[in-house]
């Protein structure tokens, strides 16, 4: 007796079509599953055993069956309990106990040992995939409908458990499809308001310009003085995402098992601890997993404590700072992951957070020296805006007058900056994100422009590449502004956020 069923499996972020072949046959009781799979698929012969029993079936643990489980293809490393239904219905059909069409059809979802269905992760990028390969219907747990109806031209049906499923399948009780879901932009609650913050106005207009051009920018400064609180109502400034972007990102979280709601509609805001661990934060693993880093795709990375971090995991920044993603090589193979965010840094002095300011710094010359060093020059180059948080002055803490203004304003003028760009490109792009081709093609540079960049490039020494990251900080605060052309007070503004050589 043979039966086969469709189901699927994540696959780094993208996803697998895996068939499940089942033979029983006659001979000693045998219960085996073959192709590649992991412990969670080797113990699902136990799950699903109880499972088909409780649920008013015959258990297959019968005397003189022999059955043997396939996942094709074989040669793909099979993870996860996504199986479980598929294997479950596979057995049911091969038994004749049950009876339905099954080559349109896809399976996923975990059974608990009383037949019902657990929630399971990544069925965004299942579902789509279903889809991409001409499947028709979906079968999965009734948690997951929402995130998978989120896929528009494909039939999701919610279940909450095995005989449901069956019902349904067999013409008996009909499972409700489950709506195309609608995207409600809903807005972030506002944590931390931008005039919660005494002072800093210089590091308020930082932040803005970072989020109208998607720059990265670092704040250092004395401990106290509001980094924390900045960096943490920066994700509030930023545009919704569009919903190109919401699939991907609440794909990402989805596979990396991470979702706390069934779709992400703001920008991702991640803040790995200074002692989080490589792995934790780039991504890999033996089958490469998606990382902090990746996680923070069109969002906001936030380091606090960036020295702090360990060296390698500071370096590793290098190349998604660049390239926009992160990839990752390991034995088994090369994984690349985006990894398109905002990088926000904060930084102390020194590890006593007291160098150049008013207490007295109790740090040795060689920890500061070896503090310092730990943020590289080429991770220095790569950071678009360096600005200082400096100390406050008590009678302006006390003072209960505006501070400046708040975030729903500031938002609407980077809002306003990213439509421009978006209409500058003719599609969804930032400065930050243009070539040495495009800042040729979409950029003019006058000739007092030109000359104050050039002369500030000789005297700062600066690199290829900060050279054209100011051109596109320029271009950022010029569409702040409303202006077409690009002058001298732009160019200005945003020489002052290259850092200096006693940044620290």
């Amino acid at each position: 007796m043979f039966s086969k069923i469709y189901s699927a499996q994540t696959h780094l972020l993208d996803a697998k079509i895996i068939d499940i072949e089942i033979d029983i046959s006659k001979g000693f009781y045998t219960f085996s599953v073959v192709g590649l799979a992991d412990k969670a698929i080797d113990e699902s012969r136990d799950r699903v055993s109880a499972a088909i029993k409780n649920s008013g079936y015959k258990s297959p643990k019968e005397k003189n069956q022999k059955i043997i489980i396939a996942l094709a293809p074989a040669n793909l490393k099979k993870e996860g309990p996504n199986f479980d239904l598929g294997i479950a219905l596979a057995y049911l059909l091969a038994k004749d106990e049950v009876d339905f069409y099954t080559s349109d059809k896809i399976f996923l979802g975990e059974l608990s040992l009383d037949g019902n269905l657990r929630k399971i992760k990544g069925v965004l990028p299942l579902v789509k995939k279903a889809k991409e390969q001409g499947f028709k219907e979906v079968y999965l747990p009734k948690e997951n409908a929402i995130e998978g109806a989120l896929i528009d031209g494909i039939k999701v049906f919610g279940a909450e458990n095995l005989v449901q499923v069956i019902n349904h399948l067999e013409g008996k009780e009909s499972i409700k499809q489950q709506p195309t879901t609608k995207i409600k932009m809903d807005s972030a609650k506002i944590g931390i308001d931008f005039s919660d913050v005494k002072g800093q106005e210089s590091a308020k207009r930082g932040l803005e310009i970072a989020a109208a051009g998607g720059h990265n920018i670092a704040m250092f400064g004395p401990p106290g003085t509001g980094k924390t609180m900045l960096a943490k109502a920066f994700c509030h400034i930023l545009p919704p995402l569009s919903f190109d972007n919401i699939l991907e990102t609440t794909a990402i979280h989805s596979v990396a098992g991470v979702l706390t709601k069934n779709i992400i509609t703001q920008p991702p805001f991640r803040a790995p601890h200074h002692t989080s661990s490589h792995i934790s934060v780039v991504g890999g693993g033996t089958f490469p997993k998606p990382g902090e880093i990746t996680l923070a795709h069109k969002g906001v990375l936030f380091v606090d404590e960036f020295p702090e971090f360990e060296r390698r995991v500071i370096d590793s920044l290098r190349q998604p700072l660049e390239d926009k993603v992160i990839s990752i090589s390991r034995a088994k193979g090369t994984a690349i992951f985006p990894a398109n965010f905002i990088l926000i840094a904060t930084m102390n002095p020194c590890p006593c957070g007291n160098y150049k300011s008013q207490k007295e710094c109790l740090c040795p010359p060689s920890t500061i020296s070896k503090y310092q060093r730990k943020i590289s020059g080429p991770i220095i180059d790569r950071i678009d805006m360096w600005t200082e948080v400096s100390n406050i002055d008590y009678n302006k803490l006390s003072e209960k007058t505006n501070n400046g203004d708040c975030t729903e304003t500031i938002k609407e003028r980077v809002i306003k900056a990213r439509e421009l760009q978006k209409k500058r490109f003719g599609k969804e792009k930032t400065n930050s994100d243009m070539s040495a081709k495009d800042i040729e093609i979409y950029i003019h540079l006058n000739e007092d422009v030109k000359n104050i960049l050039n002369q500030s490039a000789n005297s700062m020494n600066l690199s290829a590449r900060a050279y054209h990251k100011i051109i596109k900080l320029t271009r950022t605060i010029a569409d702040l502004d409303g202006a077409q052309e690009l002058s001298p007070k732009h160019i200005l503004e945003a020489l002052q956020y290259r850092p200096k050589n006693d940044i620290f």
